[in-house]
C-alpha cells in the first residue's frame, strides 16, 4: 500500500516533523489537532470553542483526503483537565449524530500551545 501525505491550508500547519494527515489505502489518520485557527494562528479561550476548532481542523484534513466526518470510526481526545469532559463532550456530540465512532479520552496532560484539548481522527475514505 502506498502512503499519501495529506496537507491542507484549511487546518493549521504542522509545528514539528509530522504530517497533518496520512492516507494509507482506504484509511486516513490525522495527527492530533490542536484548536489553532488556521487563518489567524490563534487559540480560542474556552473549551467549547477549542473543541469546535480542533474538530473543524480534523474535518478539513479528512476532506482533503477524500473522507468525511461520517466516515470517522475512531477518535482520541486529549484533555488538559478532565473537569472539561462534559463541555467537550457536548460540542463533540454535535458532530456525530449516529453510528458514533469509538473513542478514547485521556485527561490531565500538558498539550502544545497550552491548549485545553487535542483530537485525532481515523476514518475510511
Amino acid at each position: 500500500m502506498n502512503k499519501e501525505i495529506i496537507s491542507t491550508t484549511k487546518a493549521p500547519g504542522a509545528i514539528g516533523p509530522y504530517s497533518q494527515g496520512v492516507r494509507v489505502g482506504d484509511f486516513v489518520y490525522t495527527s492530533g489537532q490542536l484548536p489553532i485557527n488556521p487563518e489567524t494562528g490563534e487559540v480560542p479561550a474556552t473549551i467549547e470553542e477549542q473543541t469546535k476548532q480542533a474538530i473543524e481542523n480534523g474535518k478539513a484534513i479528512l476532506e482533503a483526503a477524500g473522507s468525511h466526518m461520517s466516515k470517522v470510526f475512531k477518535t482520541t481526545v486529549f484533555l488538559k483537565d478532565l473537569s472539561d469532559f462534559a463541555k467537550m463532550n457536548e460540542v463533540y456530540g454535535s458532530y456525530f449524530s449516529e453510528n458514533f465512532p469509538s473513542r478514547s479520552t485521556v485527561g490531565g496532560t500538558q498539550l502544545a500551545k497550552n491548549a485545553l484539548v487535542e483530537i485525532e481522527f481515523v476514518a475510511t475514505v
